[in-house]
């Protein structure tokens, strides 16, 4: 989709489809004033008769509507206007461009960036408008023998400003609001692949792609390579698959030579079966998701990748399969890992840690400025924070509000959650270090402690993507998060 900013009256605008909002008290937009004006209370009019009342998720569609230049007027329902925050604007633009997409209109011009949601400037509106865009037309039907048609698809979007010394900032904010939505896109597409296709070869290969297309180095360690930097913990994982284990290390070589990096390090399990403690078959499906870690350090190397950003960034992806099988871990086995710590295996359902574990340990050699792991570690987190928050845990506060700051301007949202020691009582074991879990009681919070055991070099931060990462039911899918979160932190970075 090819995107636009303009500044200009509705009226005026020569397009397939103007887009207006209505708020439920049938009140119109600044924008849909001026056009009722000058077509002679048209608008009014249909709102009096009751066609459209502006509820939430509703449009109307109007053919020819008089003394304007448009072939059609989009009507979208904003809700009532005291509740209308950040949420109600993006589903504004959702259903509007869903609409235009199964109405035929190549074209559009967006007057709903200028509705003002509160404490937000014209960059995150546009930004969120962009992403938002291209999250509605986002297919993954490439899979199926026939792939779903659209008749005739939205091409062009124009996302209009109210002032034209807003111009050049909203450019700016479509050109950050792409880059992250086909992060997002890249992270859904792997996300989505099923376990017989996406295996850790296959994700090797693909971030050796991305290495090629935008000129960055890509390292992928085989197993004997594994084997020999001493991560027992991690090959411990992939004994029970016929897939060999990789360890895939992207560098995004932005600022100065010997500047110290930020490393990203991203759970890469392409299919999680729970080895010998074997997870149940309900939903069991849903578990080639376990790699969304993995896709989300992928989705967020394409972005900034693109946007060029000044900033050294390193991304460390261990991947393998978690299956049962006669090598496979199991309950009471003891591994040494790559820092030397040793861990009894009291669940081998517990695995993203035994791979992030090394991972974190190989980030040593970097002397990075910060580490942030992102894992679908937890269902424990879900039942705490189900689907709307990851949740953030860390061992430096300033770090943990940097990453507040950037879920709130990306509207990916994280909640910080608590890492005291108190907790790390729980991984206690009598024959190793520590176990590999903590029981039920802060499932989500003594694996972030268990983690934490192997951070203690660096500031790290640890987000739990359980509940984010993906959606079941009707709507299931990848979603792409924390792919904007990930980005806004580092275009944060490296603005400072």
């Amino acid at each position: 989709m090819e995107f636009s900013i303009k500044s200009g009256s509705p009226e005026k605008q020569r397009s397939a489809c103007v887009v207006i909002g209505v708020f439920e008290t049938r009140k119109l937009t600044l924008a849909g004033e001026m056009i009722d004006r000058v077509s002679e209370g048209y608008l009014s009019d249909i709102l009096r008769r009751g066609d459209m009342e502006g509820k939430s998720d509703s449009t109307l569609l109007l053919h020819n509507v008089p003394n304007t230049l448009c072939d059609r007027v989009l009507l979208v329902g904003l809700g009532k206007e005291r509740d209308f925050r950040e949420n109600e604007y993006r589903k504004a633009i959702k259903i509007a461009i869903k609409t235009l997409n199964e109405t035929g209109s190549l074209e559009a011009v967006i007057y709903l960036t200028e509705l003002g949601v509160k404490k937000r400037d014209i960059t995150w509106h546009i930004e969120q408008a962009t992403i938002v865009a291209m999250e509605a037309v986002y297919r993954f039907d490439k899979l199926k023998s026939k792939q779903d048609e659209v008749r005739r698809p939205l091409r062009k979007l124009t996302l209009s400003v109210e002032r034209r010394n807003e111009i050049a900032e909203a450019e700016s904010a479509v050109i950050s609001g792409q880059a992250i939505a086909h992060g997002m896109n890249l992270a859904k597409d792997l996300g989505n692949l099923p376990g017989n296709i996406c295996t850790p070869t296959y994700l090797a290969e693909q971030a050796q792609g991305l290495g090629k297309t935008y000129g960055m180095e890509v390292e992928v360690f085989d197993t004997s390579d594994i084997e020999k930097l001493g991560m027992h913990s991690f090959l411990s994982v992939a004994k029970g698959s016929r897939q060999p284990p990789k360890l895939i290390v992207l560098h995004h070589q932005g600022g100065p030579k010997k500047a110290a990096p930020v490393v990203l390090v991203g759970k890469g399990i392409t299919f999680d079966a729970g080895g010998i403690s074997l997870k149940p078959a309900g939903e069991m499906d849903e578990m080639k998701y376990d790699m969304c870690g993995a896709a989300s350090v992928l989705g967020a190397f394409k972005a900034i990748a693109q946007m060029q950003l000044p900033l050294n960034v390193i991304g460390i992806i261990p991947t393998c399969e978690n299956l049962p099988d006669g090598d496979a871990n199991k309950p009471g086995d003891i591994v040494t890992s790559m820092s030397g710590q040793t861990i009894e295996i009291l669940n081998t359902d517990a695995e993203g840690r035994l791979i992030l574990c090394d991972a974190l340990t190989y980030a040593e050699r970097f002397e990075p400025q910060a580490v942030v792991d992102i894992a679908t570690l937890t269902g424990a987190c879900v039942i705490a924070l189900g689907h709307h928050a990851s949740g953030l845990f860390s061992n430096n506060d300033p770090l943990a509000r940097e990453l507040m700051h950037a879920a709130d301007a990306a509207y990916d949202r994280a909640w910080h959650m608590p890492l005291w020691a108190d907790y790390q009582e729980q991984l206690k074991s009598n024959f190793a270090d520590m176990g590999n879990i903590g029981g039920r009681a802060g499932g989500s919070i003594t694996a972030a402690c268990f983690l934490s055991r192997f951070a203690k070099k660096f500031d790290w931060a640890h987000l739990d993507i359980a509940g984010t990462a993906w959606k079941s039911g009707a709507e299931k899918g990848a979603t792409g998060r924390p792919v904007p979160l990930l980005t806004h932190f580092l275009m944060k970075r490296a603005k400072d």
